[in-house]
């Protein structure tokens, strides 16, 4: 497991060009459940913000247990990144109005301002990423000598896991 600045900084590009995940929480019966989200535009620090309401389901199975994964996939760079973590629910308006987008009104109708808004933070603990050439020929051949080897290790690309030190 990697824990370098070069190997966070991968995973912070990573995130940035993916933008849109899956956020996958635990219900109280066990059950994982996912759903799309779009990450908050800010720097990956080892933190990830999303808006949310108060009387959400997946702010009440954080509240049960606050361990998530959020997954990215970027096809058109063939790239794949999933971050395990730690959630928590925040309420604080200076940070909403910070963190906010446009493109949030439509399901935030009143801006930051909106009843029941609240900020999922995820401190992120550990990521693994996939990243493979964007060239689909390149993809098609590293796959049919992987195949025929019968060596995954001969598909191009790369995969490493991060340690994200220094979250609480």
């Amino acid at each position: 497991m990697a824990d370098d600045n070069g190997s966070v900084a991968t995973v912070a590009k990573l995130v940035e060009r993916a933008t849109i995940c899956m956020f996958t929480t635990m219900t109280p019966d066990g059950q994982h459940v996912a759903r799309p989200m779009a990450v908050q535009e800010v720097e990956f620090d080892g933190d990830l913000w999303f808006f949310a309401y108060a009387e959400s389901a997946k702010v009440g199975e954080i509240g049960a247990n606050p361990q998530v994964n959020v997954s990215f996939s970027n096809s058109k760079q063939s790239e794949w990144t999933s971050i395990a973590g730690r959630a928590e629910v925040i309420v604080d308006r200076a940070k909403a109005d910070e963190l906010w987008s446009a493109p949030l009104k439509a399901w935030f109708p009143d801006g930051p301002q909106t009843a029941g808004l609240v900020l999922l933070k995820v401190h992120a603990d550990a990521a693994e990423y996939w990243s493979g050439p964007s060239s689909k020929v390149v993809r098609l051949l590293g796959a049919a000598r992987a195949a025929v080897t019968r060596d995954p290790d001969k598909f191009p690309g790369e995969n490493e896991t991060v340690d994200l030190p220094g979250n609480p």
